[in-house]
């Protein structure tokens, strides 16, 4: 087969290519399947024949592989040619990054650990997802000053007393979307500032690497450099001393040099045990600012914002219901829609109050394991041993802080998605080979010892109960 592109698909614009590969799929679909699941993918790049397009979750991926992959493939390889590859990035503001490597010609897929994104001007990755923006972003009561405060500092970043902009709140609750807004914004608006976006989980890897390659100096000097720093769950560095410590100097000199700082956290600076307490006091030096859940108004016009972005055509009745029936945090509810739209989709139906209470149900029911993370684990083995949380990151040999940092490990493996070297980095930045080693002495044990094994279950029932 001759392909429309044969000549050189690196010449090519990859927006040209994927509109072509779009052409070719809306004449296989009906439109509200390609409004649906094919117009939210955006391209990223094509090089040697692989072209990379960025998919909104990775509940999306997953149903777009079940249901249209032999359609995607065919029309890539007509489009690009017969080597022609497809990469999946997922971006996912809910906890994990991934990448989803797939090949247009065999579905095999492969998982790194860090996400990409599309070069920016600068000779850096600025890691923010141009979605993120003021205009998709529902104000209401529960984040009207964190809100006020953002569009402050896009007028005038690090020139206000917002600095640094410190955001707390719950799991889904818009926090990275506001930030990553003003990041999109200040790029926006003055394109010659250096700003980046990035998890401390990901600025924690990057600088133990940094350590190993002998190259922190230029670690640190990099990140001195930027006008504007994003720090996503800031939390995540309780127990990492020397992290802690680097970013207290990079945090001195970006605040004397007035660039602005913006961070994350579930909990207020004053509530994070474990944090060194000359960072938990620069952290309350500018704005402190918190998401609540929204209340029923904001969420009904959060659904209605969504449905306006995903095509749909849902009634207000049904809005309201899900809006009523849903009311712990922004993620839940777009997952409502989604899933409400996939069993529409599925089974050839309309959206009616019927499949709605469904969906909501489902929804209710995935709720209670989706909040088990590493975090709550930590919480409850540490209570029921009576350890305090800031010993079990320490590096001490003392048996019973040794014992339950490996129960904690052992159950996080065991009843989360997070990998090992995640894992690793809750625990004081240990590296993947000490929870290997943590699950096998835990397996041993329990098969050994019938009391251990039964403190282990104990724990099992104490998580899951608390999730509820």
């Amino acid at each position: 087969m001759i392909s429309e592109f044969s000549e050189s698909t690196t010449a090519i614009d990859y927006s040209t290519v994927w509109k072509k590969c779009l052409g070719k799929i809306k004449e296989n679909v009906t439109q509200m399947t390609y409004n649906t699941w094919f117009l939210p993918i955006r391209p990223v790049q094509l090089s040697n024949n692989i072209l990379k397009v960025e998919l909104p979750s990775r509940f999306f991926w997953e149903w777009i592989d079940e249901h249209y992959n032999l359609l995607i493939n065919k029309t890539i390889t007509e489009i690009i040619g017969p080597e022609a590859k497809l990469t999946y990035i997922i971006d996912e503001e809910a906890g994990e990054d991934e990448n989803l490597l797939g090949d247009a010609s065999q579905s095999s897929y492969s998982i790194p650990t860090i996400k990409e994104k599309p070069k920016v001007k600068h000779n850096f990755e600025s890691f923010l997802n141009t979605r993120y923006t003021f205009d998709n972003f529902i104000t209401g009561e529960g984040n009207q000053l964190a809100r006020a405060a953002a569009g402050a500092i896009s007028d005038n970043p690090g020139g206000t007393s917002f600095n640094p902009f410190f955001v707390y709140g719950g799991v889904g609750l818009g926090k990275t979307h506001l930030i990553q807004a003003i990041g999109n914004e200040i790029v926006k608006r003055f394109p010659d500032k250096r700003v980046i976006y990035l998890s401390t989980d990901i600025f924690t890897v990057e600088f133990v690497e940094s350590i190993q390659a002998n190259k922190v100096n230029e670690f640190s000097s990099f990140y001195r450099s930027m006008d504007v720093l994003i720090i996503d769950d800031i939390q995540f560095l309780i127990g990492k001393e020397k992290t802690q410590d680097l970013f207290f100097h990079i945090f001195n000199m970006l605040h004397q040099s007035k660039k602005q700082i913006i961070l994350t956290s579930d909990k207020p600076p004053k509530n994070l045990k474990g944090l060194d307490e000359r960072l938990t006091s620069r952290f309350q030096w500018g704005l402190t600012a918190d998401i609540q859940p929204p209340e029923l108004e904001t969420r009904i016009a959060i659904l209605r914002k969504k449905t306006e972005i995903f095509g749909m055509t849902v009634s207000s009745e049904i809005l309201d219901y899900i809006a009523s029936n849903i009311t712990s945090n922004i993620r839940e509810l777009e997952g409502c829609l989604i899933k409400l739209l996939a069993n529409s989709s599925l089974n050839s139906k309309e959206i009616t109050f019927d499949l709605a209470k469904k969906t909501v149900k489902e929804i209710g029911t995935n709720r209670k394991i989706n909040s088990i993370n590493i975090e709550s684990i930590t919480k409850t083995v540490c209570n029921h041993l009576d350890i305090a949380e800031n010993k079990i990151r320490d590096k001490t040999r003392k048996k019973e802080i040794v014992r339950a940092r490996q129960l904690a490990m052992f159950l996080s493996k065991e009843m989360t998605n997070a990998s090992l070297k995640t894992i690793g980095l809750h625990f004081g930045g240990r590296d993947h080979s000490t929870v290997v080693h943590a699950c096998a002495s835990v397996e041993e044990a329990k098969t050994k010892d019938r009391i251990f094994s039964e403190l282990i279950e104990d724990l099992r029932n104490q998580i899951e109960l608390n999730s509820t």
